[in-house]
């Protein structure tokens, strides 16, 4: 976690998020793609963040939703809770697609 934690600090990287819903009749698959900004990181934020919030499990090592994402976390092109993880308004978009609704 701390080297992905460095390599992530004071650089841009991209998150690509997929999704495929599927009924009986129909298939889609798409994903969605943002960019995320982090500061420049100190060693003791980054120890900090990795004893605290343990962040082995997550991809990249962090969590936007956590500390880390509040004091991190330049900016972000795209959308918020891609980079959380779930695409929400692609996964409405696909949902209404695949059962005609709304």
């Amino acid at each position: 976690a701390m080297d992905m934690l460095r390599t992530l600090s004071g650089r841009t990287h991209r998150v690509l998020s997929g999704l495929t819903v599927a009924t009986p009749q129909k298939s889609l698959t798409d994903y969605r793609l943002s960019e995320v900004t982090f500061d420049k990181l100190s060693e003791e934020e980054m120890t900090y963040y990795v004893r605290q919030y343990r962040p082995l499990d997550k991809a990249g090592a962090y969590g936007v939703q956590e500390w880390i994402g509040c004091v991190g976390i330049k900016s972000i092109k795209g959308s918020f809770y891609n980079v959380m993880g779930l695409p929400t308004r692609l996964l409405w978009q696909m949902l209404k697609e695949v059962t005609g609704e709304l």
